[in-house]
């Protein structure tokens, strides 16, 4: 989903939906696990964008460690 946003592709209604579920979701996890910096976001006159920023990087992340498992088990297989 966040490759999609970065492209700038026009989207139908279910993906919009699936992007704001998927986000949704993400700040539910981060508001339940780090409650300490749910707080300090919350009331930011930019909290919005801090979340959205938040989530884009944490996806970044999440690809490049997908991306890095991936080689790893292909180097594997090939040994």
């Amino acid at each position: 989903m966040v490759k999609m946003l970065r492209e700038g592709t026009s989207y139908t209604h279910r993906e919009v939906i699936d992007i704001l579920v998927e986000f949704s979701a993400f700040k539910d996890r981060v508001e339940k696990r780090f409650k300490e910096l749910a707080r300090e976001l919350n009331g930011k006159s930019n909290e919005h964008e801090l979340w959205v920023n938040l989530y884009l990087i944490s996806a970044d992340y999440a690809e490049e460690q997908n991306a890095k498992k991936q080689k790893q088990e292909a180097m594997q297989k090939v040994s």
